[in-house]
């Protein structure tokens, strides 16, 4: 008894994992919002708006997030067709996500603002970018349970998969919360 009650007490290795790679990347991300804050005291620091376009995809992200809350729980529940909608929606929405980030940058450029243009946007391209790139990881994951979930015969409901790209697509949603946020207010 006590050897079941420790098993079911560990975490999954999957999901220990994910918790590593979240704080590596959070880690990374602080990084370059502290050297954003140290560059942005200096004298050719320049000021600019952020696209409203940002705005446009944190709406899209939030709701990438709400749409793969609701696939976990209709995986959960074996309600596979709710679960198919769900999880091809927050692909979707993923990939909007996406292009409204890169029309982002692409209104910054039409505004005189180019990667190798002031240093401030540079930062914004960067720290942006490399967003950009752990979403399109989280979107790959979302079309790999996407094919899984259109697969002919389903040969396991382990949620375990499905909790691990939720996790991580929640914590991409609030990563992004926190440098919409913080590029705001720090311009």
């Amino acid at each position: 008894m006590a050897t079941m009650s420790a098993q079911k007490n560990k975490i999954h290795p999957h999901k220990f994992s994910l918790w590593i790679a979240m704080g590596s990347i959070t880690m990374m991300f602080i990084g370059f919002t502290s050297a954003y804050v140290v560059k942005r005291s200096q004298a050719n620091w320049q000021s600019f708006e952020l696209p409203s376009i940002f705005w446009i995809s944190t709406a899209v992200i939030l709701a990438s997030s709400l749409t793969i809350h609701l696939a976990v729980r209709q995986f959960k529940q074996r309600n596979m067709s709710r679960y198919k909608q769900l999880i091809t929606l927050t692909a979707i929405l993923g990939v909007l996500f996406t292009v409204c980030q890169i029309l982002g940058f692409a209104d910054m450029m039409k505004h005189n603002l180019p990667l190798d243009g002031p240093v401030s946007a540079s930062f914004i391209y960067v720290i942006v970018g490399v967003h950009i790139l752990h979403v399109l990881g989280g979107v790959v994951t979302l079309m790999v349970m996407f094919v899984r979930a259109y697969r002919t015969r389903i040969r396991t409901y382990s949620s375990v998969p499905v909790e691990v790209a939720a996790t991580y697509w929640h914590f991409v949603d609030l990563l992004w919360i926190y440098l919409l946020v913080f590029l705001s207010l720090a311009r």
